[in-house]
């Protein structure tokens, strides 16, 4: 798995910006001063890139790069900058920094950089079109494995075939009479309106917080169900 060495100390921005890393499939791991990010440097070996916020409570990343750069390590190095003044830019790129995201962004572009980093370093994996990801839950299609938050998830064949339908269409609003007709198989067993309401209860109890107000699978009243994992600007 790719490690990355995330320096930053807001706390709000790193809960974000650890849970989309590692839904990524990013190890994480957090500094949040430079001294406690210096004494990381013996270990740089453990980490495949660097996130270094500018501005710490203690110093820069600028100083954690050109350290790094001091000991000729050519580890990925992207800066998180809070404006894109031109003389940050400039500063950040000539102690040793690759690239440069300025806040707010977007995790998806974010990502998309971090992907850009490891592909020129050589490290970045292609992503396995066998595999399904959707919020808590992922799905091994080769195996039919289901994963929930890492977690192995025992489900039935029914609730495998309604999860792997959802993560398919992941946004899109998916009819009542269009699910049970998809679901509908040679063998006869057919799922009729009532039948489909308790498979989708007893889903949502095994995969959300709060079954009775779920933030994954939705009821959009009138129409269907939609399976919803959002994703906004981190700041």
């Amino acid at each position: 798995m790719i490690t990355l060495l995330l320096l930053e100390d807001d706390f709000s921005l790193v809960d974000g910006l650890v849970y989309s890393l590692k839904k990524n499939d990013y190890s994480v791991e957090v500094a949040r001063t430079v001294q406690e990010a210096l004494t990381l440097l013996p270990e740089l070996d453990r980490f495949d890139l660097l996130i270094l916020d500018v501005t710490l409570p203690d110093g820069t990343g600028f100083e954690v790069c050109e350290a790094v750069r001091r000991q000729n390590v050519t580890i990925p190095i992207l800066f998180l900058t809070a404006s894109d003044e031109e003389v940050n830019v400039i500063r950040g790129l000539d102690c040793g920094g690759d690239d440069y995201i300025t806040k707010p962004f977007k995790l998806g572009e974010l990502c998309s950089r971090i992907r850009a980093l490891l592909r020129r370093s050589g490290l970045q994996k292609q992503p396995r079109a066998d595999i399904l990801r959707s919020g808590p839950v992922s799905i091994d299609l080769v195996t039919s494995r289901v994963m929930l938050n890492g977690q192995p998830l025992e489900v039935t064949s029914m609730e495998y075939r309604l999860l792997c339908l959802f993560l398919k269409n992941e946004g899109i609003t998916i009819p009542r009479s269009r699910i049970m007709d998809l679901l509908w198989d040679g063998s006869g067993n057919f799922v009729d309106d009532n039948t489909l309401s308790v498979y989708i209860r007893r889903l949502r109890e095994k995969i959300e917080d709060d079954p009775s107000k779920p933030t994954h699978l939705l009821t959009i009243r009138g129409f269907g169900y939609q399976w919803k994992d959002g994703k906004g600007a981190v700041r």
